[in-house]
């Protein structure tokens, strides 16, 4: 699928040896979850805010209330960053300074513009919907047309992007490794809990299928 152009935006400075431009790669860590951390300028304030996302080959897509400032001041700017990251393990070394994390990463760069059309709109938030639980969206009653009026869709085009990724040991100092304290890495892994059904008619009924599917996959 190519690799992104390593620029000034783009380039890796701390820990080169861990950056990946490989488009694949970084889309296989977009798809991995579905909340991303937005950028935004707010009264000369640099914010972040995390958003619910879906992927669609070079564009993201994000939505929310009309009135969201957030939403409103990428759409003035005309651009925006997106970072995405999934905590794979904590990294215990003999010092504290050696402590680290494994991870996997990506930072995206880009355009945006909102989508303005309903039944884009409507096609986009199934995504975002579907790449939290999926198969979910035929399940839903369909949204109402007020609903729908009052939600924003932004579509936001991946300019340049860059990865970066931890999947190692320690790296501790080599006259350490021969003292005697306890290093070695703990996994992390997002899991999963028993779905609880919420009160009236839910609590009556067997809980759907994909549902009990998409449980299983990720339970402990």
């Amino acid at each position: 699928m190519g690799t992104f152009e390593k620029t000034k935006l783009n380039r890796v400075k701390r820990g080169q040896n861990r950056a990946i431009y490989d488009t694949e790669v970084i889309h296989q860590i977009i798809d991995a979850g579905f909340i991303g951390h937005v950028g935004y300028i707010y009264d000369g304030y640099p914010i972040s805010i995390p958003m619910a996302y879906a992927r669609k080959d070079d564009k993201i897509y994000v939505h929310g209330s009309t009135a969201n400032r957030m939403l409103k001041a990428i759409l003035d700017s005309g651009k925006t960053s997106i970072n995405i990251m999934h905590l794979d393990g904590l990294v215990i070394a003999r010092s504290g300074l050696h402590h680290s994390v494994n991870y996997r990463s990506v930072t995206l760069f880009g355009e945006v513009k909102e989508i303005v059309n309903d039944q884009e709109k409507t096609t986009f938030i199934k995504d975002i919907v579907d790449q939290m639980i999926p198969n979910h969206w035929d399940t839903l009653r369909p949204m109402h047309q007020k609903e729908l009026d009052r939600t924003m869709v932004i579509e936001f085009t991946i300019t340049s992007a860059s990865a970066k990724v931890r999947a190692e040991g320690v790296n501790d100092e080599p006259e350490d490794y021969d003292l005697p304290y306890w290093a070695g890495v703990i996994p992390v892994k997002q899991v999963l809990e028993a779905p609880v059904a919420d009160k009236g008619y839910p609590s009556t009924i067997a809980i759907p299928e994909h549902i009990t599917a998409h449980y299983n996959n990720f339970k402990q």
